[in-house]
């Protein structure tokens, strides 16, 4: 049956390339504004699979969690994909979702992936780490459908990307503002995963040299929940650095309650995915942010140009994958202006986070070098780090 769909996608892509038949999708009121044809006719010398005609196009996305839950990791990502609908003119029937997928369901996975191949998808994005093995093996059964990953480390150069970007700039700027704003120089971090886990420990390591860069008597103090999903233990863990006096509180997790718990505790915050300053106005001072319309909108347009070339995708601040919240007015004095100092080193390639050249020290004097694309073989701490 798998074999079967997969030549019928590809018979169907094939005689699309044969007709050569190129136009917009039909508008309703509630679809977004055409934005003109973006459709070609055939695949350029750069692409490994046919054209996708515009108006024949189906975009599947699985997703851990709900978007409508209107902060945070799963709302950012579909925020993404609703730019891209609306810059590429697609309607919403093109869009096939599949929500509240959990990472650690074999079974759930492969049902989303096969389901969105059975209704048609030629692309579909996953958006969460633990679908990578999934998305791996099942893009080999369906060797016509084009499979992206978000963040991970697993490709094969045709039809299974991955896709992330720099974010540990925006981390090394959102440690700027922690390291300015507290005072007793503890500031904790609420973190999904343990130093096994390349981008979470990258992301650790950047934020707390930010911190340092204007601060080096303070100290980066981490509680691991072992989720990337966990509302309950995100808030957990941002307590008990509450209770220990942290009095700054940054996240690698997915929802807001971080955010929230330092709030009620009259604490401050920096965010993660999304602005956390709708959740817990009170509270922060930034967030590290990205905007996946930028990958999202590339990606689907290379299908519907036939201009897939199977690289994986790494953006960055310099393309606006990766941004950073506006200071609020509960940071610091001088806080904007520092972060903008260092922001403009970034864009301009003065300076970058992990250049593969500059030597770090590790909590346990140790030294290593680490490349910005090679953050997922990050496995140390950074000096002022310490597991709480």
């Amino acid at each position: 049956m798998k074999r079967f769909l997969s030549a019928v996608l590809a018979g169907m892509m094939a005689l699309s390339l044969m007709a050569g038949c190129s136009s917009g999708g039909d508008e309703t009121t509630n679809e977004p504004a055409d934005t003109g044809d973006t459709t070609t006719t055939e695949s350029t010398s750069e692409g490994l699979f046919p054209a996708v005609p515009k108006e024949e196009l189906k975009v599947g996305v699985i997703h851990i969690t709900d978007p409508a839950e209107g902060t945070g990791y799963t709302y950012t990502h579909d925020l993404g994909i609703q730019g891209m609908q609306k810059e590429l003119g697609l309607d919403d029937s093109q869009i096939i979702r599949k929500n509240n997928v959990s990472d650690t369901d074999a079974t759930a996975i492969r049902t989303a992936l096969e389901e969105c191949v059975e209704e048609g998808c030629q692309v579909i994005f996953a958006t969460s780490w633990g679908y990578m093995d999934y998305v791996e093996e099942i893009a080999e059964e369906y060797p016509d459908v084009l499979f992206a990953h978000g963040t991970g480390n697993k490709s094969n150069g045709s039809n299974f990307i991955n896709y992330f970007g720099k974010i540990n700039q925006a981390r090394y700027l959102s440690g700027i503002a922690a390291g300015m704003k507290t005072e007793s120089n503890m500031i904790g971090y609420v973190a999904a995963q343990n130093n096994e886990n390349g981008e979470v420990t990258s992301g650790i390591d950047a934020f707390a040299m930010g911190v340092e860069s204007v601060n080096p008597d303070a100290k980066v103090y981490v509680k691991v929940t072992g989720s990337w999903f966990d509302p309950e233990g995100e808030g957990q863990a941002a307590k008990a650095l509450i209770d220990m006096g942290c009095d700054v509180i940054a996240q690698h997790c997915d929802t807001a309650n971080p955010a929230t718990e330092a709030e009620n505790a009259g604490v401050y915050a920096v965010g993660y995915n999304s602005d956390m300053a709708e959740k817990a106005p009170g509270a922060t001072l930034t967030s590290v942010m990205w905007d996946w319309s930028v990958f999202y909108t590339k990606a689907v347009e290379d299908v519907i140009n036939g201009t897939w070339t199977g690289e994986n995708y790494f953006g960055s601040m310099q393309d606006g994958l990766v941004q950073l919240a506006p200071c609020s007015d509960l940071c610091a004095e001088g806080t904007a202006e520092k972060i903008q100092e260092v922001k403009d080193q970034i864009l301009s390639g003065e300076w970058d986070i992990f250049d593969g050249k500059t030597e770090y020290e590790d909590n346990q004097g140790q030294t290593h070098t680490l490349k910005a694309e090679e953050y997922g073989t990050c496995n140390w701490y950074y000096k002022n780090v310490e597991v709480a």
